[in-house]
């Protein structure tokens, strides 16, 4: 099976679950549906209010837990060290599992501040067994340099906004250079059009594949790990196939070429923006 690996030796797989949203007894069936279709890892954040309902759907599906990647993110309102440390141990009892696989800090908030202080107590988190491997979302290569210089520790993932009409070129090959994982929120847009122009549909046609699929593939082509939701086990089982698909470079570069200046879904830019 395809998987992307970190500096460290850390492994995920080609594709993931996204559960924003997918909350309450639906949501854990939901992601015990994804896991049984071959799911093996799943994304999840304080701030989704899910981690309940996915631990729920980890434990539900009966799958070896040491063969599945249960992800949490930690919200800008606790990036205070101790608040943070406080955050993490309530994402653990909220899981219900016995530890959680990979911690991300959801997004820098830079004119907070706080972000090498919420760094430093994933790190603490890591050492106290509390999660076994830190990574980042949302930020940006001074962000990453500048945990990495004040605490010595490099993160695994950075988990970013990433699809056809947001390609992140530059980004991508800053991580792949620094073996940091990229993987990508809102991999098929979101409902912004991205999959449904003409030369994805060709390229889909070409393959005998849906336009998402196409999308989902140009990400796995170019060494990314997108997270699609889809709370459908029909649609979970097409989008995890995905990853078998091969495009040819010339169509890799014709989806990347549907880049634009203004392609974020909103206008989130993490030298400024801020989410608690």
């Amino acid at each position: 099976m395809i998987e992307q690996r970190a500096h460290d030796g850390f492994a995920l797989p080609a594709i993931g679950l996204g559960t924003y949203k997918l909350n309450g007894i639906a949501g854990a069936a939901a992601v015990r549906s994804a896991v049984e279709n071959g799911y093996r890892l799943l994304d999840s954040a304080f701030r989704y209010e899910n981690e309940g309902a996915v631990g729920r759907g980890v434990r539900d599906s009966g799958t070896e837990r040491s063969s599945l990647i249960f992800t949490s993110k930690l919200p800008g309102r606790h990036h205070d060290y101790d608040a943070a440390l406080r955050t993490i141990e309530e994402s653990v009892f909220r899981s219900g599992l016995d530890a959680i696989d990979l911690y991300l800090v959801h997004w820098p908030n830079p004119i907070t501040g706080r972000y090498v202080e919420a760094w430093r107590a994933l790190v603490e988190a890591r050492e106290r067994g509390l999660v076994r491997h830190i990574g980042v979302s949302n930020f940006l290569p001074e962000h990453l340099e500048r945990i990495e210089a004040e605490t010595g520790v490099r993160p695994v993932v950075n988990q970013i906004e990433l699809h056809p009409f947001f390609p992140q070129v530059d980004a991508v090959e800053y991580h792949r250079e620094r073996g940091i994982i990229t993987e990508a929120w809102s991999p098929v847009g979101r409902g912004n059009g991205s999959a449904e122009q003409p030369v994805v549909g060709e390229i889909a046609a070409a393959h005998g594949i849906t336009p998402v699929q196409a999308v989902l593939a140009w990400h796995v082509a170019r060494g990314v790990v997108p997270l699609p939701k889809s709370a459908d086990p029909g649609r979970q089982r097409e989008n995890l196939a995905a990853a078998e698909v091969t495009l040819s470079p010339e169509e890799i570069e014709a989806i990347t070429a549907l880049g634009r200046p203004d392609g974020r879904l909103k206008d989130q830019d993490p030298a400024r923006y801020e989410e608690f």
